[in-house]
């Protein structure tokens, strides 16, 4: 039986996915993916040009999912507004099997492009996300801003080029002062009382 088109591809990417877990980005041929899946060399260049068109498409589909997992938190009422928001923030934090190297994929000299995509999706993506728990916080009174969406543009903005070891290096202290500074200024932007997000400086402490 002939699988649909977007079946097979699916199943490419599911396969390409465990492999790169597995062995890495470098360590998988072409063939292992031939292999394991069971397809002519054709049918998988009818899909994919190359190795790296699998992993654009493993980003791609990464990116959605991120979002989705975002969306689903920050819809769920039960959690308190300042955890959902940290929450949501971690859930951007791919570690783990492929996903690491996804990462280490993206935040090579020559995928900057990829890596440029990556962070698009993320403040293009996250920002709105966040402005919504960020309004509704203003609702309950737990924060004075006109501005909800713009404070999380800036917010996203900054932790997705700051903290990232490819945009800046920095020693653990210089990061340390960094964290402290960046939840000071945001406490300022939401218009809170100081010290009353110091809660999120964890989420650095587990991200890093």
């Amino acid at each position: 039986m002939r699988k649909g088109a977007n079946e097979r591809r699916n199943e490419i990417l599911d396969v390409a996915d465990e492999l790169f877990g597995q062995k890495g980005f470098d360590g998988t041929s072409t063939n292992d993916i031939l292999e394991k899946v069971g397809i002519a060399r054709g049918t998988l260049y009818h899909h994919f040009k190359s190795k790296e068109d699998i992993m654009d498409a493993l980003i791609d589909r990464y990116s959605i999912r991120l979002l989705e997992t975002g969306r689903g938190i920050a819809a769920d009422k039960n959690i308190p507004v300042v955890d959902r928001i940290i929450r949501v923030v971690m859930s951007m934090n791919m570690s783990g099997g492929s996903s690491e190297e996804i990462m280490d994929h993206i935040h090579r000299p020559q995928n900057a492009l990829m890596h440029q995509k990556i962070q698009k999706v993320i403040i293009n993506g996250l920002t709105p996300i966040l402005a919504e728990i960020i309004s509704e916080g203003i609702e309950q009174g737990l924060f004075n801003t006109p501005f909800p969406y713009e404070c999380m543009e800036m917010v996203v903005t900054y932790a997705n080029t700051i903290f990232d070891d490819d945009m800046v290096e920095m020693t653990i202290e210089e990061r340390a002062t960094r964290v402290g500074a960046f939840v000071f200024n945001v406490e300022r932007l939401l218009g809170v009382e100081n010290g009353s997000l110091m809660s999120v400086i964890g989420m650095f402490d587990n991200n890093g």
